[in-house]
């Protein structure tokens, strides 16, 4: 079974960084897009940056020159490295990937991660 595991939240003031990692485990055959998605308190999720496989990357415009995006693929993981953070980027962070898993009839799937939550606030 394919889970996603994220780490890295919390509380930090205006202006700090966080770092968030997202580790894809179980039986995997390949991995291609990954990226992370927020959702704050009454609003959509949204994507907040993704990586595809070759290591291309795109961002939301809100995050770009803050948030930097980075996969490495022999470990299966992906991280967001958020600096200059604003109390605007406060929500429930997700991280998700397209993954082909070793199963006798295997598709590419979406998979989620539980969640980490971030608080920007003085």
């Amino acid at each position: 079974q394919v889970q996603l595991v994220e780490s890295g939240g919390g509380l930090v003031q205006p202006g700090g960084s966080l770092r968030l990692s997202c580790a894809a485990s179980g039986s995997i055959v390949s991995i291609y897009a990954m990226g992370w998605y927020r959702q704050a308190p009454g609003k959509q999720r949204e994507l907040v940056a993704g990586v595809t496989s070759g290591g291309s990357t795109n961002y939301a415009d809100s995050v770009k020159g803050r948030f930097t995006i980075s996969r490495d693929n022999a470990k299966n993981t992906v991280s967001l490295q958020m600096n200059s953070l604003k109390p605007e980027d406060t929500a429930v962070y997700y991280c998700n990937a397209e993954i082909l898993p070793l199963v006798a009839i295997a598709t590419i799937r979406n998979y989620w991660g539980q969640g980490t939550q971030v608080t920007v606030s003085s």
